[in-house]
Order: C-alpha cells, then sequence, then structure tokens
C-alpha cells in the first residue's frame, strides 16, 4: 500500500469517525426531543380535561344563575343579572 493509499484511509477513517460521533450525538437530541414532546403531549391532555370542568362548572353556574333570576321577583339588581348572563363577553 502506498502512502498516498495509507494516508486516504486514515482521512476516510477519521471522517466516518466524526460522523458517527454527530449521528450519535443528533440520536441523542432526537431522544430527548420526543421525550419532550411526549411530556408537552400529556400536558396538554391535562389541560384540556382541566378545562372540560372549567366549562361544565361554568355551564351549571349559569344555569343555577338563570333559574335563580327566573324564580327571583324583577328588580333592576336581578335585570342587570340577566343582562350579564345574555351577554357576549360571557360565552
Amino acid at each position: 500500500m502506498s502512502d498516498d493509499t495509507a494516508a486516504l484511509i486514515l482521512t476516510l477513517a477519521t471522517e466516518i469517525a466524526e460522523l458517527r460521533a454527530a449521528l450519535a450525538e443528533a440520536q441523542e437530541l432526537l431522544i430527548e426531543t420526543a421525550v419532550d414532546a411526549g411530556e408537552m403531549h400529556a400536558r396538554l391532555e391535562e389541560v384540556h380535561r382541566e378545562l372540560a370542568v372549567t366549562r361544565a362548572d361554568r355551564d351549571a353556574w349559569m344555569i343555577r344563575a338563570r333559574r335563580q333570576a327566573s324564580l327571583s321577583p324583577p328588580t333592576s339588581s336581578a335585570f342587570a343579572a340577566t343582562l350579564a348572563l345574555r351577554s357576549p363577553l360571557i360565552r
């Protein structure tokens, strides 16, 4: 084997080693990213469940408030409560 061939083989072996190291690092980052994404997905599902409970609580409160407003004698505060319940800002 000539000196040029040996140098070329050494250069290629060094480059392959560097590429393998870079690949291993990229794989490690990919695994970390996948773990983070899984944790974020789990948290998002938890937030969706909390939101569903909060919306159900809000809807139940609005139903109770409407019933109470319809059973109360008409007063200015009952009228104001009825207007507040119909406000688009509450939805």
